[in-house]
């Protein structure tokens, strides 16, 4: 996103330079300019009644596509391209992408037997050994583009792209072979991912290019051999290599019956260590996405803010996968996420959208002069709604859902050739005009500098946490808010790093400096909840703090705010069990410090209450059932405490040593 970022800013200077300078342009009169204009009119409104406007405005902290200020990068690169870009060089700009995609492939291919460029670059190691057993290459392929769906989305694209050159030098043999290899390289590709939305993207796009290539074709016969070729080899690989989905693949498999290795796990009771089938998971977080879009109908919680305001109406079932405690920014599914975010106005704009490019593409195969592209990047479009549908756009996809309409019009250009026009200003006026777009390019540059120094220094302080440098760890953040970038993330991590160090100063008996470090942590916490006040991770880290707090000052107020933090953070969570689990905690914690017996049995009889209630939102929680025997072997009640302990070992994890320490000693 940042490399689009300053990309967009170069060639926005460029552009706007040429204009000053006098260079003729177009100005193009495109179809898309309201509904573009509209949809950014949608964005703009639910960005300024967001419950979040910093994370609107950049996007969620770490996945930064999909904020106003990147919508704006591509329709901004929408606009240019089409005033810019020639017909005659966009089969050159189209191929690039083609060679880019094959450099793509090039590196995720080695990985997946077993041979990762990534490992040997970074581990000097070439096999797949840096990776987690739970993002292995070998499984699924994702190269650079991070995840495997992603990669499948940016490769269904390109397939129907090498399509189109396929069919159009089907008379040319020595090309015909270079894009049949191309476009059998990159269904192999996409088979590897195991991506079940990108492998259905590309067959059902492939059978809408087919009709449409088809029915406009002057030489039917030989388009239909053609399609058929195409769509046999298809099916080969289908049958060879084979999807990694067992609702297709049995389709393929000549026996009577086979045993499955591997059952989907329903989602039931007790299945704390089995992996949860995915579109179980999606299905609930769909529900969850539509109840936070009905409850806020208009504008949405603010663009990219699904992180937080999932939490608000989150079906407590997902409690019950083995995804129970993701954070999901997204609701994977782009337009459930627009409507959640941006309500129906941000959704119907997006709508809009789709429906347009949809019908200038469905005009110019029926009635315009470039048919074959047509049809081609139609089907690429199709495969981004469908892949959208069942995930979440990313910079690549973007970048093609806004350029796509661009590249047919201007393939089209010379139809309607608008009249080029010059902008006219005296030399005083394009002085100052010159002066103005260096200053603006100069401090855009800078700006995105910044943030990027900022983001290399945040991903620091993670490594320096690791190993123990919280001092390091605290000055870095600090630099990075007070000289670089601000973001309310780093305040929230540079508070619970205080925090941490407050504790330590109060160790080594430094009470002065312990008092000092707690007030600071104190104020970027409180500067955090102010930028972001439903952002439950933040009030999780205020809770946090004042636990630590109360271990450096055995102040019992402290467990009091710690306790009221987590109330509030349930306001906005209510289906999180982690709240009243730490208010368990706290309220035992509260029950040693108090005098009174009848506050004493109020904070125990509270903390059985709060782990209970934790254990009714989460009926696997082991953790909760866990602390639950704690207390009560803690209060007296042994053979209580001793039927939990018993129950953690039949019925949720027989290898849990602590539930059996903890029982051999009743």
């Amino acid at each position: 996103m940042m490399f689009i970022y300053f990309m967009t800013t170069l060639i926005t200077f460029t552009w706007v330079l040429s204009l000053v300078l006098g260079k003729k342009h177009e100005h193009p009169k495109s179809i898309f300019l309201i509904p573009f204009g509209l949809f950014f009119a949608s964005q703009a409104l639910s960005t300024i009644f967001s419950i979040d406007r910093q994370t609107s405005l950049l996007g969620y902290y770490g996945r930064f596509n999909g904020g106003l200020l990147s919508i704006s990068s591509y329709l901004l690169l929408f606009y240019i391209f089409l005033d810019s870009f020639d017909k005659k060089y966009l089969k050159q700009f189209l191929l690039v992408s083609l060679v880019s995609s094959v450099l793509v492939i090039a590196w995720g291919l080695p990985g997946k037997f077993g041979h990762d460029l990534s490992c040997l670059i970074f581990t000097h190691s070439f096999d797949v050994s840096c990776w987690t057993k739970d993002f292995h290459p070998t499984e699924r392929m994702f190269s650079t583009l991070g995840q495997p769906n992603w990669l499948g989305a940016y490769l269904s694209i390109h397939f129907f792209i090498g399509l189109y050159f396929l069919f159009s030098h089907a008379k040319k043999h020595l090309q015909t072979i270079l894009f049949a290899a191309y476009c059998v390289l990159t269904f192999i590709a996409i088979l590897f991912t195991r991506s079940d939305s990108a492998i259905a993207a590309t067959v059902i796009s492939f059978l809408c290019f087919s009709m449409l290539a088809f029915i406009q074709s002057p030489a039917k016969k030989d388009t239909a051999k053609k399609v058929l070729g195409v769509g046999f080899t298809l099916l080969l690989l289908i049958a060879v290599i084979k999807t990694g989905s067992t609702r297709i693949d049995t389709f393929f498999t000549f026996q009577k019956k086979q045993t499955q290795s591997a059952v989907v796990q329903p989602i039931t009771a007790y299945s704390v260590n089995k992996v949860t089938d995915s579109w179980e998971i999606r299905k609930i977080v769909w529900k969850g996405a539509v109840e936070v879009g009905k409850m806020y109908p208009l504008f949405g919680t603010g663009v990219e803010t699904f992180a937080y305001s999932y939490n608000f109406k989150r079906p407590i079932e997902h409690n019950l996968t083995s995804e129970w405690d993701f954070i999901y920014n997204k609701a994977h599914n782009e337009f459930l996420n627009y409507f959640a975010t941006t309500g129906y106005v941000g959704l119907i704009a997006y709508m809009v959208i789709i429906i347009s490019v949809i019908y200038f593409l469905l005009r110019r195969i029926f009635i315009g002069n470039s048919k074959l592209l047509a049809c081609s990047l139609l089907a690429a479009y199709l495969s981004i709604i469908i892949t959208n549908f069942f995930g979440f756009s990313t910079t690549t996809i973007n970048l093609f859902f806004y350029l796509i309409p661009a590249f047919l019009m201007v393939k089209n250009k010379g139809q309607k050739q608008e009249e080029l026009v010059a902008l006219k200003i005296n030399d005083i006026r394009r002085l100052l005009a010159l002066a103005l777009i260096i200053f603006v390019f100069l401090f855009s540059v800078d700006y995105l500098v910044r943030y990027f120094m900022a983001d290399l220094k945040y991903a620091t302080v993670d490594s320096s946490m690791k190993s123990g440098k919280y001092q390091v760890a605290a000055a870095t953040l600090n630099y990075t808010l007070e000289h670089l970038h601000y973001e309310h993330v780093y305040e929230d991590k540079l508070s619970f790093l205080l925090a941490n160090l407050s504790f330590f100063a109060a160790y080594e008996k430094e009470k002065d400096l312990s008092q000092k470090l707690v007030l600071l942590s104190d104020t970027y916490n409180a500067r955090s909840l102010r930028a972001s006040r439903a952002n439950q991770s933040y009030w999780k880290t205020r809770a946090k703090n004042y636990y630590l707090y109360y271990q450096s000052t055995l102040n019992v107020s402290d467990l009091q705010k710690g306790e009221d933090a987590l109330k509030t953070g349930e306001i906005f969570a209510p289906i999180d069990p982690h709240f009243p689990y730490n208010l368990a905690l706290y309220y035992t914690l509260h029950s040693d410090e108090v005098k009174d017996k009848n506050e004493v049995q109020k904070y125990k009889d509270l903390s059985l209450q709060s782990v209970g209630k934790a254990l009714s939102l989460k009926s696997n929680y082991e953790d909760a059932y866990f602390l639950k025997g704690q207390l009560l072997k803690k209060y007296g009640e042994k053979d209580e405490a001793k039927k939990v302990f018993e129950f953690i070992i039949n019925s949720i994890d027989p290898a849990n040593k602590e539930a059996q320490k903890e029982l051999g000693s009743l």
